[in-house]
């Protein structure tokens, strides 16, 4: 099943370089191509930016291909709570829309992303990555997929 199953790391959206248009258009072209390749679910990490996009646009593939499937993967329940309207509103949107709801940790931690994004990578055989280089997060996914040997492609 793994084989078939790919993830997405990715900055928030304060910390991107490049325009949300620029990196939707990126991520819609990795998604098509892992559909060609044979990929039928996606995982998202469910975090604002890159994760809520990369979910939206499945969505969207998905009336046109029914069988592609969508996993929420959330750090803990309710980590949106602190975000804006504008936010909580799309990630409830993704969420309601998902196949399946997978929460990591049953709180908030420091180490609950870490956990979620190892989960990701664990469940998945290639990861898509908006990444400019900078250390935190999406690194550290990164770094973690390259050691387990899952492929890392760019968005």
């Amino acid at each position: 099943m793994r084989s078939r199953r790919c993830c997405f790391t990715g900055h928030r959206p304060e910390k991107l370089k490049r325009s949300e248009k620029e990196i939707k258009k990126g991520l819609e072209e990795a998604i098509l191509k892992a559909i060609h390749d044979g990929y039928t679910t996606f995982i998202t990490g469910m975090a604002r930016g890159v994760d809520i996009w990369a979910g939206q646009i499945v969505i969207r593939l998905r009336q046109e291909n029914p069988d592609l499937r969508l996993i929420a993967a959330l750090p803990y329940p309710r980590c949106d709570s602190r975000w804006s309207a504008n936010w909580r509103r799309q990630y409830a949107e993704v969420l309601e829309a998902a196949d399946l709801v997978e929460a990591i940790s049953p709180v908030y931690s420091m180490a609950s992303f870490q956990k979620r994004d190892e989960w990701m990578v664990d469940q998945s055989s290639r990861v898509f990555a908006v990444y400019d280089g900078a250390p935190g997060g999406t690194k550290n996914t990164i770094d973690y997929a390259t050691k387990c040997g899952v492929k890392v492609e760019y968005a």
